[in-house]
């Protein structure tokens, strides 16, 4: 490149180059923390994910905050973009998201911090209070015609695989409702994940014990999702 001609894209990325504003970056670093926390509560509240909803959660603020402080100081200079450019096309993450339920929350959380890191307040907080508003009436919507209270998981080791399809007639047969969110095979374990309604603790039970007849080395767990009614 000539020297007149790289002279002058020197003096354009200089040029492009802002101030930050100490006193907004605190204010929007701090908001983005709040609305972080909100949102790993109304995951951990709302979410159907058979993951550790709670544990999962935590991450928000810190991927919220560190969105934030990229784009903020990434907006003040041309000369950064284009170093994060070239950074992010080395960049590989390889964490395993297991449900696009996580992946939505994730990108929500990385919305937040973009729209703070850009100072837009406002937009941000509307936008956000209105997506949470939509994901608390629809979960109350869907638990209300899914009535689904009980997450069940059966697993087992190679001594002890079974017939992914006798556990789901069992189910059928013992439990209100049925559905299959998670099916996991491999040369160590096999597992199932089900949402599953009962009428009472009795019905439960049956369950169980159905299940334990099928095969003796079954792993049987339930985690409690709405509470038995």
């Amino acid at each position: 490149m000539p020297a007149g001609k790289s002279q002058t894209f020197k003096q354009f990325l200089t040029a492009t180059s802002a101030q930050i504003n100490v006193m907004e970056f605190v204010v929007n670093l701090v908001l983005a923390a709040v609305l972080a926390f909100v949102l790993s509560r109304i995951y951990a509240r709302y979410g159907s994910s058979l993951s550790n909803r709670k544990a999962f959660g935590r991450n928000f603020i810190l991927i919220t905050m560190t969105t934030m402080l990229i784009i903020t100081i990434v907006k003040s200079s041309l000369a950064l973009s284009l170093g994060l450019v070239g950074a992010l096309s080395i960049v590989r993450f390889r964490t395993a998201i297991k449900e696009p339920e996580e992946l939505a929350y994730m990108f929500l959380a990385i919305s937040i911090g973009l729209g703070l890191g850009a100072n837009q307040r406002i937009i941000t907080l509307v936008a956000t209070a209105v997506i949470i508003a939509v994901i608390i009436i629809r979960s109350r919507f869907v638990r209300r015609q899914d009535n689904q209270n009980l997450h069940l998981t059966v697993s087992s080791g190679n001594s002890g695989k079974f017939d992914l399809k006798q556990v789901v007639e069992t189910l059928e047969e013992h439990c209100m409702a049925v559905s299959l969110k998670r099916f996991t095979e491999n040369d160590k374990i096999l597992e199932a994940s089900f949402l599953v309604e009962f009428a009472d603790f009795n019905q439960l039970n049956e369950t169980k014990v159905a299940l334990q007849e099928l095969n003796g080395a079954l792993n049987i767990s339930f985690l409690d999702y709405q509470g038995l009614t």
